[in-house]
């Protein structure tokens, strides 16, 4: 029993030891234009060199994760949920350093089933880490202001941008193998995605969750050209303009629930520019005061009064309560920056708030590192 205990130790530092190294290493950035150029050609030898690639990116971009969520400061690498996550970026990491060699597509298709369970573990990462933060703020002294807990964010930031690159890139290879995909669609990235289509079921969705919380919806009108497309993907924008439309509908919906007053209605309007394609959503829901502003998008700070049901995650099957979380906005910012683009909020307080959620459409920026 004792040689057992003493065995697991090892193993245990070694894992460390082994973690350590490879975060140390330099991580690799890739651009969507890249992504999408390299899976258009659908041959044994891409599908090779692209599992070559990931098996050497993934442990280090995971190692570094793991590195992070040991040593994070006010005590928050002891919360439970943190511990959790922490447990399975270390699984993953084991996982992927021990499969050996890629070298013919035999290995590529074991590796791919391996790294599809993998991103399949990691499925509830964004709840659970919310979880360890709530448990955090609750320990604290509620005197402490939000500019103190800086490390926090912008160590969350790091994070949720790690796991939007890692999840890309996992996602793009396992989805090149189905052969079920749509037209136009490369993996992830639809090269001839329109954005109307996409804010009209972002909205649809939105306006579901609406309903369902309060028993009616304000109406979504969207103004721009049905037949612009571009690559982008889909699933990221779908999740960004749920987020905003779900906020505007939200505030729109509590502040003429008592009112006499027609209630407005949301207005999204989708502009063609030569270097990015922007997109506006506009409410008339009170807005949000001018000293509240610096504060939406960190990850401990909320307007919502109470939980509304919002999509877990690009891709996955659940919902989940997370607004009151904090994290709707600064998860969506992570995602326009991820391919270059941003997300910006002005308000009027008294009126309402207009969201510009930029997305570039070169598509040739790289993934930015954290």
């Amino acid at each position: 029993m004792a040689t057992k205990k003493v065995k697991v130790l090892c193993d245990s530092k070694s894992l460390i030891e082994d973690v350590h190294k490879w975060g140390a290493m330099k991580q690799m950035g890739v651009s969507l234009r890249c992504m999408l150029d390299f899976g258009s050609v659908s041959s044994q030898r891409n599908m090779i060199i692209a599992a070559q690639f990931l098996h050497r990116e993934l442990p280090i971009r995971i190692a570094r994760r793991a590195i992070e969520l040991h040593s994070l400061p006010y005590g928050l690498s002891h919360k439970p949920a943190v511990l959790q996550v922490r447990d399975w970026y270390l699984d993953s990491f084991r996982d992927l350093r021990s499969f050996p060699e890629i070298k013919n597509i035999n290995d590529e298709r074991e590796f791919t089933q391996m790294i599809k369970l993998i991103k399949v573990r990691h499925n509830n990462v964004v709840p659970t880490m919310a979880l360890g933060v709530q448990q955090l703020k609750k320990s604290l002294d509620q005197k402490l202001d939000y500019e103190g807990l800086d490390e926090i964010h912008q160590f969350l930031d790091r994070f949720y941008m790690s796991r939007i690159g890692i999840r890309m890139l996992i996602g793009q290879h396992v989805a090149i193998h189905d052969p079920n995909q749509p037209p136009n669609c490369i993996g992830y990235i639809h090269a001839k995605m329109s954005p109307i289509q996409v804010a009209k079921d972002a909205s649809e969705d939105a306006r579901s969750v609406c309903f369902r919380e309060y028993g009616s919806a304000p109406d979504v009108n969207i103004y721009g050209d049905p037949s612009f497309t571009f690559p982008y993907v889909p699933t990221h924008l779908h999740m960004m303009v749920f987020e905003l439309v779900k906020n505007s509908l939200r505030a729109v919906q509590e502040r003429f629930m008592e009112s006499d007053k027609p209630t407005p209605p949301i207005c999204i309007i989708v502009a063609d520019g030569e270097e990015d394609v922007t997109i506006k959503v506009s409410d008339e829901g009170g807005g949000i005061a001018r000293s509240g502003l610096p504060r939406i998008f960190t990850y401990l700070y909320s307007t919502a009064h109470d939980p509304v049901y919002e999509r877990l995650d690009v891709g996955s099957t659940g919902v989940v309560t997370m607004a009151g979380y904090g994290y709707g906005l600064p998860i969506s910012r992570l995602y326009a920056r991820y391919s270059g683009g941003d997300l910006q909020i002005i308000s009027m307080e008294g009126y309402g708030t207009d969201a510009y959620l930029h997305l570039s459409r070169l598509g040739d920026s790289q993934e930015p590192l954290p």
